[in-house]
């Protein structure tokens, strides 16, 4: 008996079996030659560029509003904190991704150890801040090109229509293009932030890092934690915004040479990358302006510079970290939508390919629904509202390794977690911590994205758990451990 008649108890075709409070049907090959990516595209170089272009242009702007939440102090330790989280968490993700290697990434993981309830809820909140980080830092985007005067743009909304329409073109004429296009714009927002750490550190004052008004009415306050103890807290959504987004790796496990080895490879390294190049701006930049100064900056890596040649080319290769970032979180919320699509979680049109094996309108729906977004301006609580889906999706993550670890010890993992389990529950707590801090700096974004949350759920429990695709990839990993432990 095949996979997806273990699946379906019936032939391929037919209405299939209900369980997990779903309901499953095997489609024929057609539907899923339809639906296939181009394999062997990225090895680990390739995936490492590609975790450090989903996040680079945090280092150029964002972060630094942090310290007006909890001053340097409180910024700092809330990114240390984060980055053991981050760290952690991507230990993690490198085991379930050798192990689970397919596009779903952290939907994949969740199906397998939560059932088809937790895979769509942790797909649904990965989509969220895919989805929505993009239309965030196209409003970034549209301000830089007004504030270097580019082509007489005095009116951002061009800004933000041209470069959906410019990269979602580009990503339509394959993964292997894309991908070599965004490590070469990743490369050179890389060399943007080391014109910028050679030139700081010739300005750096250490008494700068301290300069902002200490409120003697916060508890345990003090110069180096101006807004006390509970502005670390406050600041964590910014300091997030120097990792958000690594966790994307694994959505191009379909597409890399022997995933179980590169993906984990390609992750790992990414993230000791980022947080070289975090510490760098939040010292060096802090350093050079002050807090006080920088907490308001829209620009804070050139600000920090002041009037130097220096700054200029800080300035046009920012423009390069910010699409960077833009290009390859469209990547990841193109893959996300893929899967959950081609499982049938969301409407299976989504997931058609194209001829040159890119998932079309898994790159124009959302990338729509993005641009419609970015018309707000609002890019602060567009963050933020990424923030929150992703602090939602690490919890389930995390929750997915966990489980995963105790309930089937041994499911082959060519790359296990230093730690195992405890790593995994360091940043299963922070980010549940997480959760609750965005909540702290912006209520209304983090309730926007919870409603948001709830009627794609709702659409799940109404819809689309009835309509399932048993021998989609992803399916089929949860499909085999259920047929294990039927078996066994």
């Amino acid at each position: 008996m095949s996979l997806s008649d273990h699946a379906t108890g019936k032939n391929a075709g037919a209405a299939g079996a209900h369980h997990d409070g779903a309901d499953f049907h095997a489609e024929d090959n057609s539907y899923l030659e339809k639906r296939t990516l181009r394999k062997g595209t990225a090895g680990w170089v390739l995936l490492a560029g590609l975790g450090v272009s989903y996040v680079i242009s945090g280092d150029y702007a964002g972060w630094n509003n942090g310290l007006a939440e909890g001053g340097f102090g409180g910024l700092l330790i809330a990114a240390v904190v984060i980055a053991g989280m981050y760290l952690a968490m991507v230990l993690g993700m490198a085991e379930m991704s050798s192990a689970l290697p397919a596009a779903g990434g952290g939907y994949t993981f969740a199906r397998r150890a939560m059932g088809p309830w937790g895979g769509f809820a942790t797909g649904t909140a990965i989509l969220i801040e895919y989805s929505i980080a993009p239309a965030a830092i196209a409003t970034f985007i549209g301000a830089y090109v007004e504030s270097l005067n580019l082509f007489g743009i005095t009116d951002g909304w061009w800004v933000y229509l041209a470069v959906y329409a410019i990269f979602i073109g580009i990503h339509l004429t394959g993964a292997g293009e894309a991908l070599k296009a965004m490590f070469i714009i990743t490369a050179i927002a890389l060399v943007g932030l080391v014109v910028f750490a050679v030139s700081a550190v010739g300005l750096f004052d250490s008494s700068n890092l301290t300069d902002i008004a200490v409120d003697t009415s916060a508890v345990g306050s003090s110069s180096f934690l101006p807004f006390g103890l509970l502005g670390i807290w406050a600041a964590v959504p910014f300091a997030i915004w120097f990792f958000l987004a690594v966790e994307g790796v694994p959505l191009a496990a379909e597409e890399a040479r022997e995933p179980e080895k590169n993906v984990p490879r390609g992750i790992i390294i990414s993230m000791l990358i980022l947080i070289v190049t975090g510490a760098t701006v939040l010292f060096l930049a802090t350093g050079a302006l002050g807090a006080d100064a920088l907490s308001t900056s829209g620009n804070p890596l050139v600000e920090a510079l002041g009037d130097s040649g220096a700054a200029k080319a800080v300035n046009y290769i920012g423009l390069a970290g910010l699409v960077a970032s833009f290009f390859s979180i469209m990547y990841a919320y193109s893959r996300q939508t893929f899967a959950l699509s081609r499982a049938g979680y969301l409407p299976k049109n989504l997931s058609v390919t194209n001829k040159r094996k890119a998932p079309t309108l898994a790159l124009v729906v959302p990338g729509i629904i993005g641009f419609a977004l970015s018309l707000t301006g609002e890019g602060a609580m567009l963050l933020n509202m990424a923030v929150f889906g992703a602090a939602v999706s690490y919890v389930l993550m995390m929750v997915s390794h966990i489980v995963l670890r105790k309930r089937e010890p041994n499911m082959p993992r060519p790359y296990r977690t230093p730690g195992g389990i405890a790593t995994t529950s360091f940043a299963l707590v922070i980010a549940a911590v997480s959760v609750v801090a965005t909540f702290l700096v912006d209520p209304v974004a983090a309730l926007l994205t919870l409603v948001a949350f709830g009627v794609l759920m709702a659409y799940f429990g109404l819809y689309s758990r009835h309509h399932l695709v048993a021998n989609s990839p992803d399916e089929e990993f949860a499909v085999l451990a259920q047929a294990e432990e039927e078996l066994g």
